[in-house]
């Protein structure tokens, strides 16, 4: 169960009191009748710190936002419908379930307000969550109806298309041409031509020809072959040595800060007197410098794009940057199995608490689960920082995988651009890629991957 939001609450104020205790009482009665799916639009309220605020719970897992601030049109329709759809689905659970005639009023009486306008909507991976307002619901207009025309004005039409016709009929039967005489051609005698003789060409006397010097057409170069871009079947099944990859994937909350503002104004709000702030103003400050497109929601789009175009014969495991003080790992991938690894990836989510970039222990962790030294073999870090759990010097791990792993490969995707761990790739003959916008990801991620020669389409 993870809260969405908390909203301050006067907990002294009985009206208020009372929709908060009846709005209880309604997810207590319609929870048995409804299947979770519908039931998790309902977002759960709890009284908390000391009761100043209401803080409003789901048990569905993902980054809650907006509604309002979802920017593509086409998506944010069909999370409408979706919306729509399950009060639809609530409303006809209720006319089928066996209640009192008060518990029945009760529901009906509260319906307006789940519907209401007023309600903040937030989306937790496509799944809409209403946390309601506690306040008088606001309805849609309703949409005025049109009485429809008289069906005895469309009289008019007909009458007028009934004597266009009748005209039409009157001028074919006036100028049709069938049944008139035809005109009497006279006979006409026939003409008889002469035959012409034929007449012969003039003979051709053919000229002696001159004689012309023969010349030797020396062969034409054959052009060397094209390199191949792709990679054979017979050549993956063929390799003994085959390359591995590791994907270490920052997971700490800073990734959750959005690619939509300047460096500048990042490091203002991660400098913030919060304590200087209204409870509302820091809600609001923390939801616009957090709205997508973030460094998480992008890094993960483009992670699953590029992990499709690996080659099939490469395994890949993935190393999770959450908390300290290690990071967790992953087994390896097979092809078959990287639908698993692209489910593992899209349902990263930060920690509420203790968020942290354990850098360090990944990268450890990383290259002890690669070779490095008889084949190639590869990291690819995605981050925005630093590690933030030790003190243990990067560079100098990254100078111990490079002697022991020579043929070991690390590639950064910088996504803040601070160059904090620039040694990493240096040190292992990788490079770093800086992307601080949605555009950069896809194609500083797209660099790294190709940079690795592990990204050949298969020959067809």
């Amino acid at each position: 169960m993870q809260r969405i939001t908390r909203i301050i609450f006067d907990h002294n104020h009985s009206e208020k009191m009372s929709l908060f205790d009846q709005y209880n009482s309604l997810l207590a009665l319609l929870k048995p009748h409804l299947t979770e799916r519908t039931f998790s639009i309902l977002a759960i309220p709890r009284l908390i710190d000391d009761n100043q605020y209401i803080g409003w719970y789901s048990p569905l897992e993902g980054q809650p936002i907006l509604l309002s601030e979802i920017s593509d049109q086409s998506h944010k329709a069909k999370i409408e419908k979706t919306l729509q759809n399950r009060i639809n689905d609530i409303e006809a659970t209720v006319k089928l379930m066996s209640i009192t005639a008060e518990q029945r009023t009760f529901i009906s009486s509260w319906l307006p307000r789940i519907k209401s306008l007023g309600n903040h909507i937030y989306v937790i991976n496509d799944d809409p969550v209403i946390v309601n307002i506690f306040e008088d619901p606001i309805l849609p207009a309703p949409v005025p109806v049109i009485p429809p025309k008289s069906f005895w004005r469309w009289w008019h039409f007909l009458l007028l298309a009934l004597l266009i016709l009748g005209l039409l009929g009157i001028l074919w039967y006036l100028f049709c041409p069938y049944g008139k005489e035809k005109p009497v051609i006279a006979d006409v005698e026939p003409v008889i031509t002469l035959p012409v003789e034929e007449q012969k060409p003039d003979p051709v006397v053919e000229l002696p020809k001159e004689e012309q010097p023969v010349v030797k057409s020396e062969p034409e170069p054959i052009p060397e072959p094209a390199p191949k871009n792709c990679i054979t079947r017979e050549e993956i099944a063929n390799n003994t040595d085959k390359p591995k990859m590791v994907m270490i994937f920052d997971n700490s909350a800073s990734m959750t800060l959005t690619l939509m503002e300047s460096q500048a104004s990042i490091n203002q709000y991660l400098n913030s007197d919060w304590y200087s702030m209204t409870e509302q103003e820091a809600d609001a400050y923390e939801k616009r410098m957090t709205r997508l497109p973030n460094r998480l929601s992008s890094s993960k789009k483009v992670a699953l794009s590029t992990i499709d175009k690996i080659q099939p014969d490469v395994n890949i495991a993935l190393v999770t940057l959450s908390a300290c003080p290690a990071a967790q790992t992953t087994s390896f991938y097979h092809y078959e199995n990287r639908g698993k690894l692209k489910n593992k990836i899209s349902r990263l989510n930060p920690l509420e608490n203790n968020s942290a970039t354990p850098l360090y222990s990944g990268l450890k962790q990383a290259s002890k689960m690669l070779d490095g030294v008889n084949h190639d073999d590869y990291i690819l870090v995605i981050s925005d920082g630093e590690d933030n759990c030790t003190k243990a010097n990067i560079c100098t791990l990254a100078g111990k995988i490079a002697a022991q792993q020579p043929h070991l490969k690390i590639n950064i995707v910088d996504i803040a651009g601070q160059h904090k761990i620039d040694c990493v790739a240096e040190k292992t003959g990788g490079k770093v890629y800086i992307a601080q916008n949605p555009t950069q990801i896809v194609k500083q991620m797209n660099n790294a991957v190709s940079n690795m020669n592990i990204s050949k389409p298969i020959c067809e």
